[in-house]
This record gives structure tokens, sequence and C-alpha cells, in this order.
């Protein structure tokens, strides 16, 4: 990994260190094909997405839920809401935001999609044949609310559909060009590594969801243990706090199994369509799965007929499967920022 020879102020962006000149290195892991990771990522996360009205924007995507035999796949068209931008003197100057890297030697531009509304245009700032995908913003702190995390994302979108994409953070703000060119020099190998892995590739999220009380009463009807247990509990007219506390015991050990063994299962059977997998935290009781898939581009249709395929096989759990998003579960780059006078 390159470094930089030279060294300058950083900012306060949104609680996040923001450079003016970096010495910038960037480490970067992918992963093999049906790797599963494990270690977090430092990226921008997708919002979830639901319908505004107040917008300035349209952005188009995709998400399909599945439950058992009924499939629905819809367009969803979110209206992305303006950016919540600081009200600050724009003579003060203005900063570079960051959104992502591509591969470009000439300059492109990107149409005025930007985080600011006065500054809209995104266009790319280049060295070699590296690119920077930026836009101007005023130089004042830039929290990190649901309007400006979509306007982050929107861009990111826009930007995939005809380029492989590595997504900065959010709130990733240079002060000059120059300190720009000089995070593409520093860290140029870095980026180019991960841009020769990452190339023709998507990123899809699959989380799957079953209904607690339904699953507790067909492992009660299988399980003979549990289900005695159960019927002693019921006729018993004295105490039942310890048969209780066992059936309890007995009945997360069941749950934990069952899960697993679906996860385990869904992952097998998408490990021919995809090229990496991670599992990340489910949320809450309904949840059993929530994951993220590497996906080469031209295995989109197989993938997607593959979750299908599968969601139509377990009738007792919901699918909820989004996408494309740039690779945010598999890409991981840390900038290494140094203030001036700093060694």
């Amino acid at each position: 990994m390159a470094k930089a020879s030279k060294q300058s102020s950083a900012r306060k962006s949104g609680g996040r260190s923001v450079p003016t000149r970096p010495r910038a290195v960037a480490s970067t892991r992918t992963l093999k094909r049906g790797e599963r990771a494990a270690a977090p990522v430092r990226a921008s996360r997708p919002v979830n997405r639901k319908k505004d009205d107040n917008t300035a924007v349209t952005r188009v995507t995709h998400e399909t839920e599945v439950r058992g035999t009924e499939t629905r796949v819809e367009r969803v068209v979110e209206r992305a809401p303006k950016p919540s931008l600081p009200d600050v003197d724009r003579a003060a100057g203005r900063g570079r935001y960051v959104y992502c890297i591509i591969r470009a030697s000439q300059p492109l531009k990107f149409g005025a999609i930007g985080m600011d509304e006065q500054w809209a245009d995104v266009y790319t700032i280049n060295f070699k044949d590296m690119a920077a995908v930026i836009s101007d913003i005023p130089l004042a702190p830039l929290d990190s609310t649901r309007e400006n995390v979509l306007a982050h994302e929107r861009v990111n979108e826009t930007v995939m559909r005809d380029h492989t994409v590595i997504p900065m953070s959010f709130g990733t703000i240079f002060k000059t060009r120059e300190d720009i060119v000089e995070l593409l020099r520093s860290a140029y190998d870095a980026f180019a590594d991960v841009l020769s892995k990452m190339q023709d590739k998507l990123e899809f999220g699959l989380k799957v969801l079953w209904d607690r009380d339904e699953i507790v009463r067909a492992i009660e009807q299988e399980d003979e243990d549990i289900h005695r247990l159960k019927m002693e509990i019921s006729s018993q007219k004295g105490s039942t706090y310890f048969a209780r506390m066992q059936y309890g015991r007995l009945i997360d050990g069941a749950l934990q199994q069952r899960s697993e063994r679906y996860v385990a299962e869904f992952l097998q059977r998408l490990r021919d369509v995809s090229v990496a997998s991670r599992v990340n935290r489910a949320i809450g009781d309904k949840m059993i799965m929530n994951a993220a898939f590497l996906v080469q581009r031209d295995q989109e249709p197989a993938f997607d007929r593959r979750i299908k395929e599968i969601a139509s096989a377990f009738d007792k759990l919901t699918f909820k499967y989004t996408g494309p998003w740039p690779p945010y579960n598999f890409v991981n780059i840390r900038l290494k920022l140094e203030r001036a006078g700093q060694h």
C-alpha cells in the first residue's frame, strides 16, 4: 500500500474526521467464492426504504418480498427528501464531498444529483485511470440524517449502473481538489486491487423472517419431549414453575437449532449463484437471517430465480430481498488521516 508524503489538517463533519490533505492508506479485503465474511465493514449503509412525498428527486430500485408460494415482485419508486444541509455563508468556502471511487481515464459528469441543491453537479476528479466521484458542498458540519444518507446513496446507485464502485463512508469531505488527487495517488494500488476484485459484481440483501408462535406450535407437535412436557403442564393442578422453565429451555434450543439449520441450507443453496456471502446480526424475534450476497452481474437472473425457488419450498417463512447495491459488505477501506504537524 502506498503512502502519501504530504500532510495537513482535518476538520470534523458529523462526528467524522475529514481530511484536507491527508496521508491516506487504504487496506482492503475481499472474499473468495462461497466464503462468509465475519469482520465488520466501515462503509456507508443503505437505509430502510419507505415512501416519502416531500421530495426533490426520484430514486428507483427494486424490492422483492416472497412468502411461501406467493411471490410479489414490485418496483419501488422512492422520492428522496431534500438533504438537510446547514444554512451557512457560502462565501466562507466549499468542500468536495466524495461518494465513491471508480475507474475512469477521462473526466465524467453525472448530472445535478448531488448533496447540495446550489452545487448539485456530480463529477469526477481524476488521477491516472482512477477517479473520485464528487460534488461540492458547504464547509460545515454534515448531519447523518435520513435525507442526507439517501442523497449519498442515490449518487452511488446512479454511478454503479455503468461503473464498478468503491463506496466511501458517509460524510467524507475534502477541502481542495489537490487533497483528493493526493488520496487517489497515495491509495492508488489499494483502490486498483479492490476495483479489480469487485469488477462487475453487485450486492444483494436477503432477510428471512418467521412467525415465532407458528413455529413454536409446529415444534410442539413434532418434538415428542416438548409435546409431552406441554401436556404435563396443561394437566397439572399444582405449581408448574420448574416444568415451565424446562419447557422454555427446550423451546429456545429447538428454535435456535431450526434457525441455524435454515440459514445453513439457504447459504448452501445460494452458493453456486453468488461469489461470497456475509451473515449479519438478525434483528428482533421474527428475523432469522440477515445476509448480503456478492453476485456477478451476469448471474443476477440466476440468483433471483434461486431466491424464488427457495421461498417456494418454505411456506412458513417470509423472504425480503433487496438490491442491487454497491458492495458495502465486501469492501473494507480504512483511510488514515493525519493532522498538520503530526508525524
